[in-house]
């Protein structure tokens, strides 16, 4: 709320304040309009000065808003290169582990009996072989199963030793998408950087915003001040004017009383000469008025 200025001590002049009061009246009245005045304008420049001060607090408070907002944009900048780095990681990533996929099944490494468990058959099958009495026929049955699975084991092993270059895919892939990690890992501590920034900067405006709000009211305060001391100035001239008037109808009028008194001392000299020149005995007055007069 604007500090107001305390009226009840401000000194005014009517017309008929100039035109009635006495010439010491008025010197008094130009006296408190003059103090009055230089009060206020005192008032005026304190209120200047404070305004000029939270002006300058709004300009550092911009300009901090300002640095954040700088730095805000300069790491959101960075937070889109890392997306754009782990979203280029991630695809190249997916696509490593597409073709792992693909080789997986080529290879058909996930189907059938596994080399172990094709091991242990064999075996099984040639220790009943070889502890077991069997008809011809069941012998020939049972060596056709066996080299079957040996058929069986020597492609599995052909694949597993194909797929020595899928372990190397594999690892490649998790490598790409553990990179892709890191850069998702630094998005995040970036963005939660450039959204404290951005925090600071709404508080460093909203503050800004404030003091902006206070410096407008002490400018309407330094206002209000400075045209009442203006109206003082202008009514102290007034009354100078006034009291300058009365001076010089005062010089006037001395002036006029002068001239009266001289032409009545000329004419009171004139007689005496007359009675001089007629012979009368003059007294000392006489003479004294006649010598005054320039007569003898």
């Amino acid at each position: 709320m604007a500090d107001s200025i305390d009226e009840s001590k401000n000194v005014t002049v009517t017309e008929e304040d100039l035109e009635n009061k006495s010439k010491g009246e008025l010197i008094k009245l130009a006296g408190q309009l003059r103090d009055r005045r230089n009060e206020l304008n005192q008032m005026a420049s304190e209120r200047a000065s404070a305004r000029d001060d939270l002006n300058a607090k709004t300009r550092e408070k911009v300009d901090e808003a300002q640095e954040h907002r700088e730095k805000r944009d300069e790491l959101n900048e960075q937070v889109q290169e890392h997306k754009d780095k782990r979203n280029e990681l991630n695809a190249d990533a997916n696509e490593l582990f597409d073709k792992v996929d693909n080789l997986k099944n080529d290879l058909e490494l996930d189907e059938g009996t596994s080399v172990e468990q094709l091991k242990e058959e064999i075996e099984d099958l040639e220790f009943k072989q070889q502890t077991e009495v069997l008809s011809s026929e069941d012998e020939k049955e049972l060596i056709e199963k066996i080299e079957t699975k040996r058929e069986k084991l020597q492609e599995k092993q052909e694949k597993l030793d194909q797929g020595g270059d899928l372990e190397e895919l594999k690892e490649e892939a998790e490598e790409v998408r553990s990179e892709a990690s890191k850069h998702h890992q630094k998005v995040t501590e970036l963005a939660d950087e450039a959204q404290k920034h951005h925090n600071e900067m709404i508080e460093a405006y909203r503050e800004a915003d404030e003091i902006r709000d206070e410096a407008d009211e002490k400018h309407e305060e330094f206002v209000e001040a400075q045209e009442a001391a203006d109206q003082h100035h202008e009514d102290f001239v007034r009354v100078q004017k006034r009291l300058r008037e009365l001076d010089k109808k005062e010089e006037e009028q001395e002036r006029s009383q002068r001239e009266e008194k001289q032409e009545a001392a000329r004419e009171e000299a004139e007689e005496i000469y007359q009675k001089f020149k007629e012979g009368e005995t003059l007294d000392t007055e006489d003479l004294m008025k006649l010598q005054k007069a320039g007569k003898l």
